[in-house]
Parts: C-alpha cells; structure tokens; sequence
C-alpha cells in the first residue's frame, strides 16, 4: 500500500516540484492535492467528489491559500478528533513570528519555509521521508 500525503498548495510550480521531489525520493508515496482550503477539508472528511479520497499518513499545508487560509485549516484538522492524530507540515513563504508559533501550539505540526530551488524541494521531500519514517513503513510493504 502507498503512503498517503495530502499537498494543500495552490502554486502550480509548487506542486510539480514537490510531486517529482517526492517521486525521487520514494516512489511508494501517493500524492494527492487540492489547491484550497475548502478543497482540503472535503477530501478530509471525504465530501463531494473526495467521497471516496483515503486518509492521507500526511498532510503538506501551505498556510496562504485562497477560499479558506492554511491556518484555519490547521486549527480545524488539530480541534478535530478523526483527524488531530493526522502529522502536519507547514510548508509556507510566511516568516511571520505568529505563523511559527502557531505550529508549535499542536502536537504532530513541523513549520518549514517553502523552498525556492529544486535542491530545496529535493531536501525538504528526503527530510520528510526521514522525519515520518516511512522508509521503515516501505521496507514492511517490500517485504510482505
């Protein structure tokens, strides 16, 4: 079975790297992405269209993001009880003070500034599969 993430992310550019730096990086990640908040909350709770999305292992947040922002997202999914238990990370331009402090608030969020460059994109997906460690859940599904 493929590892789940959600990228909430609505820069075109953005996704494409990130959808390649994580195929690079491991090809049994599954990526799914939505380009709004409102889109992030349907596939969560599986409304519409995403009636039949699967429960993402995690979920890539960009916190500006049109219709709903990433932060309002985030404090719905951590005040959520199907879905708090659920590693978010923050990948943003923002620099603010606030936006940092508010990660630290919920358990299982990490706050990284978006990348510029590709070898950015390429680090951030191998600190990712470290951080997660879904090099050991790959090595269970290689081997089964």
């Amino acid at each position: 079975m493929p590892i789940e993430i959600l990228l909430v992310e609505d820069t075109h550019g953005d996704v494409r790297l990130t959808e390649e730096a994580f195929r690079e990086a491991n090809n049994f990640i599954r990526i799914h992405v939505v380009s709004d908040g409102l889109q992030a909350m349907g596939f969560l709770r599986q409304k519409g269209k995403y009636g039949s999305a699967p429960r993402p292992d995690l979920i890539l947040l960009d916190l500006n993001l049109p219709l709903m922002d990433g932060r309002e997202v985030l404090s719905i999914i951590k005040k959520d009880d199907g879905l708090k238990s659920v590693p978010v990370f923050i990948v943003t331009a923002s620099d603010l003070r606030a936006d940092v402090e508010l990660c630290d608030e919920y358990s299982g969020t990490r706050y990284h500034r978006k990348p510029v460059h590709w070898d950015g994109f390429e680090s951030l997906a191998k600190d990712i599969c470290d951080l997660w460690r879904v090099k050991d859940r790959v090595k269970k599904h290689t081997t089964q």
